[in-house]
């Protein structure tokens, strides 16, 4: 697919690649709006999209009812904090989960969304 450049995608996407956090489109958009001050929530919500679709960052859903944004598209897992909410990303090797779901299933696994629940060092230590 070719796109046509955009200084505000990019504006976005070197946003998120500076954060770890994981921000909902709400948060990018209030970031990106200091830059360009005319931008519309629904701009940022299609590019935020367009880079998905693109492979340049990852939706991430953690079942709060919002979409969560992460500019690391290499295979790791999170961590939700169930007192804040803060989504971070936990580095962890699960060699044998999609092996044991193949020889558990009579169809074909091709992936896995795993999302780990708990308390963030901060909240730990409240």
């Amino acid at each position: 697919m070719t796109v046509k450049h955009s200084r505000q995608r990019e504006c976005i996407k070197s946003f998120l690649m500076t954060r770890k956090d994981h921000p909902t489109a709400d948060t990018v958009y209030m970031h990106v709006r200091d830059q360009f001050p005319n931008i519309s929530l629904g701009t940022v919500y299609r590019n935020l999209s367009l880079l998905v679709e693109l492979g340049e960052i990852q939706r991430i859903n953690v079942g709060d009812g919002v979409d969560h944004f992460d500019a690391d598209t290499s295979k790791h897992y999170h961590i939700v904090c169930t007192k804040c909410g803060s989504v971070q990303d936990i580095r962890m090797e699960v060699p044998q989960l999609l092996s044991q779901a193949n020889s558990n299933y009579d169809g074909v696994v091709t992936g896995q969304t795993i999302h780990f629940y708990g308390l963030c060092p901060k909240c730990k230590s409240i």
